[in-house]
């Protein structure tokens, strides 16, 4: 079963990172759920991730995605990853700045009958508005 785990990870890490919607969000359940750190309230569903995708996309056209590590234990997956990318769009409300930047987080995934059902994402938001110039250095 890891094996399977291993390569659904490989495959959806491509699919990220070819920016291809639609074969990401094949990876998960119609009613997926998930709580992202960076967002206000849960996202709900695969149209939830779709907007998502394309919010990050939009800010980030360039966004790339590492797999540090993957950590499994029975239907929960941990992966560790880095993304880079550059802001050429608004996110979160904060206009284009064209600064590179490098993001590291983790999620939580819980998978049933072959799909994310569930996300957990905990990611370095202070890190990401050092990164565009909105926070000074620590």
């Amino acid at each position: 079963m890891t094996e399977a785990i291993n390569q659904f990870v490989s495959e959806l890490m491509e699919a990220w990172n070819a920016h291809d919607i639609e074969r990401v969000t094949e990876f998960y359940a119609q009613d997926y759920e998930e709580t992202d750190v960076g967002q206000a309230a849960p996202q709900r569903g695969r149209d939830g991730l779709r907007r998502k995708m394309v919010y990050y996309l939009r800010a980030f056209p360039d966004l790339r995605v590492t797999l540090d590590e993957c950590v499994i234990e029975d239907s929960r997956v941990v992966l560790f990853w880095t993304w880079r990318g550059t802001h050429r769009g608004t996110f979160m409300h904060i206009p284009p700045t064209r600064r590179e930047v490098t993001v590291r987080g983790t999620s939580l995934l819980t998978m049933e009958e072959g799909k994310i059902r569930r996300g957990l994402r905990i990611w370095d938001v202070a890190g990401l508005l050092r990164a565009i110039g909105l926070l000074p250095e620590l």
